[in-house]
This record gives C-alpha cells, sequence and structure tokens, in this order.
C-alpha cells in the first residue's frame, strides 16, 4: 500500500516534468545563414540567427531575419493586414534539420527556405483557417534566387515543393500582443500554439523604426 500510496503522490510530478520537457524555447545562434541560400539573398540577412528549440535542445527550426525590411508610403495595417510588408517581399531563412510542419499542419520536407510575406486570399476556401491573413510562405533556395519581390502565382508555386502537396507551405503571423519583449516564445494554451515574439527594422523614406513580429512556428490552424 505504501508503495501504491508513493508512486500516486509521484506521478503528478512525473506529468509535470514531462510537460515541461515539450516546451519550446528561443536561443541565439551564433552563425550565419546557410551556404545554400543564394549570395543575393545571403546578402540582405543578419550575420546571426535564432534557433527554435523543444525541450532542452531539439532544434525544430532556425532562423535567419533580414537586417532591414523596406517598406513603401502607403504601407499600413488595418483590421485585416497586421503588418506593413509588401506582397512577395523576403522576409529571411528558415532551416528545419528534420521534417516539421507548417500553420495546415501539412510535412515540411527538411532543408533551407526563404521567408517572404504573403497575405491570405478573401476567398471561400479560406474563410475560418486563421483569425489573420498575414503569414510567411516558404520557398526552397533551390527555388528562389532572387532578392526581390516575387508576384503571387510563382511564391505560390515554388512554396508547393516546400510540401509537394496542393498547398503551398506556411506559418502564421498573429497579431501583436501586449508584450514588450524583444526576443520571447509566447504560448497561446487555447490553440495550443507555440509563437515566436521578436524585433527587426523597417525602413520608411530612409527612417528606421522597431517593428515586432509575432509567428507561429509550432502549431496549425483548426481548420
Amino acid at each position: 500500500m505504501f508503495r501504491t500510496f508513493a508512486f500516486s503522490a509521484l506521478l503528478p510530478l512525473f506529468v509535470l516534468s514531462a510537460a515541461i520537457a515539450q516546451d519550446y524555447k528561443v536561443e541565439k545562434l551564433d552563425q550565419t545563414a546557410p551556404e545554400d541560400v543564394s549570395p543575393e539573398i545571403a546578402a540582405l540577412l543578419q550575420p546571426t540567427g535564432l534557433k527554435f528549440v523543444k525541450g532542452e535542445s531539439r532544434t525544430v527550426c532556425e532562423f535567419w531575419f533580414c537586417k532591414e525590411w523596406p517598406i513603401s508610403k502607403e504601407a499600413k495595417v488595418s483590421a485585416e493586414v497586421n503588418y506593413p510588408l509588401t506582397q512577395g517581399q523576403v522576409i529571411g531563412v528558415a532551416r528545419y534539420p528534420r521534417k516539421g510542419n507548417d500553420f495546415r499542419d501539412q510535412d515540411i520536407l527538411a532543408g533551407t527556405y526563404v521567408l517572404r510575406y504573403s497575405l491570405q486570399p478573401v476567398d471561400g476556401a479560406h474563410v475560418g483557417t486563421s483569425p489573420t491573413r498575414d503569414f510567411l510562405a516558404l520557398l526552397p533556395v533551390a527555388k528562389d534566387k532572387s532578392a526581390g519581390i516575387l508576384e503571387y502565382k510563382p511564391l505560390v508555386t515554388a512554396s508547393k515543393e516546400a510540401t509537394g502537396a496542393t498547398h503551398p507551405a506556411i506559418l502564421s503571423l498573429q497579431w501583436l500582443s501586449d508584450s514588450t519583449k524583444d526576443l520571447e516564445v509566447r504560448h497561446n494554451e487555447e490553440k495550443e500554439w507555440w509563437l515566436l515574439r521578436f524585433k527587426g527594422k523597417t525602413v520608411r523614406d530612409g527612417k528606421a523604426a522597431d517593428q515586432a513580429i509575432e509567428l507561429v512556428v509550432v502549431g496549425h490552424s483548426e481548420e
């Protein structure tokens, strides 16, 4: 009886330890972007990156974001658009050391990808898939070598090769929380999303400004 009681008393601790082990964190990555990134895109990137880690040491993915994101004079946010970015512009690069999953729960094949900003189409096929329209599309570096703006259709075509499916690979950008931290991982318990919050720089008319971004790295849409 004593052994049974002792085991029962310890069980919540085991469950708690297991839950903690599944948490995610972000670490700074003191290395440059992978060599398979084109020189033109590599020139846009910061010299160091970020590592999104599960538990103590399992790397989910690595990110290298641009030194700055140029934005147009007309760029603005609205009830539907949360970030003043341009459709098809390069936001950064991501590397998955092993298979991952995107916001639609599609497999992301291991490899290196260019991250480009895009907006979800306003049509019946996408109703209810996300509370926001902003997302980052993942394009295999072998298919995306230009630092320039990429039109929507070729963006979608190239991004489909990240999953081998009929839909592009996407990571959802969410509304900014009231957090003031420059770098953190946030957990949306209701939706079971793990979000990376970080700060980059936008440049408009030669003037730089901080721009926080919150990106769903782990977790997917309910539909």
